[in-house]
C-alpha cells in the first residue's frame, strides 16, 4: 500500500481497489501506514466488497476512498460501509451488484459527505466512526468491526419460551432421524 498521497492535489481525492488483507494485515509495516493515514485525516470511506466480483479473482475486495479535502462536518470521521452481503451469483463463480446495490452504497456515501442530507449509521450496513473509535481498534479498517450486525427482528416471543420451543422441535426431529436411520440400515440388511 502506497501513501503517497503528496501526489493528489490538496482538494485531491482518490479511489482504490486492494485486497481485504490491506485493511488488517500487520506485515511490511502495513499497520503503520494505515495508522498514519487515519492520524493525517486522509481515509474519508472504506466499503467492503462482497467475494467473487471479479473474473480474475475469488478474494474479496475493499475500496478505499481518500480525501485529503474532507468537508468540515466530517472532519477526524471515516465512513465504514459493509457490502458483503450485497449481490447476486451470476453463476457459482462470478458475482455482480445491481443498480440498486450501487445505489445503496453511493446514496450512503453522499448522504454521509453533504451536511444537508440525512445520514443516519445502520447496523450491520454502515457507520461513522471517530479516529480515536479507530485508534481504539488498533487501526483496522475493516467494516464489519465498526458497522456491527444487523438488528434482529423480535418476533415477540420470549427468550425462555423460545429456547424451549425450539428444544422441543430439535428433540423431535432427532427423534425422527434415529427411525429413518434405523429404517435405512435395515433395509441395507435385506
Amino acid at each position: 500500500m502506497n501513501t503517497s498521497s503528496h501526489h493528489l492535489s490538496t482538494r485531491g481525492r482518490a479511489g482504490f481497489v486492494l485486497s481485504n488483507g490491506s485493511m488488517s494485515t500487520n506485515t511490511r509495516g502495513e499497520k503503520e501506514i494505515r495508522q498514519k493515514m487515519i492520524e493525517a485525516d486522509l481515509v474519508d470511506c472504506m466499503v467492503a466488497l462482497p467475494p467473487q466480483l471479479f473474473y480474475n479473482t475469488q478474494i474479496p475486495a475493499c475500496l478505499w476512498f481518500l480525501n485529503k479535502a474532507k468537508p468540515d462536518h466530517r472532519k477526524e470521521q471515516t465512513l465504514f460501509i459493509d457490502a458483503r452481503h450485497l449481490g447476486y451469483l451470476i453463476d457459482r463463480t462470478l458475482r455482480d451488484l445491481n443498480d440498486e446495490d450501487i445505489h445503496r452504497v453511493v446514496s450512503v456515501y453522499h448522504a454521509w459527505r453533504i451536511n444537508d442530507n440525512p445520514y443516519t449509521d445502520e447496523a450491520g450496513f454502515c457507520k461513522s466512526a471517530s479516529l480515536d473509535e479507530i485508534a481504539g481498534h488498533g487501526y483496522v479498517l475493516t467494516p464489519g468491526r465498526y458497522v456491527g450486525a444487523a438488528d434482529g427482528e423480535d418476533d415477540g416471543e420470549p427468550f425462555d419460551e423460545k429456547l424451549l420451543r425450539l428444544t422441543n422441535i430439535l428433540r423431535q426431529q432427532f427423534n425422527e432421524s434415529a427411525k429413518l436411520e434405523r429404517v435405512i440400515q435395515d433395509n441395507l440388511a435385506k
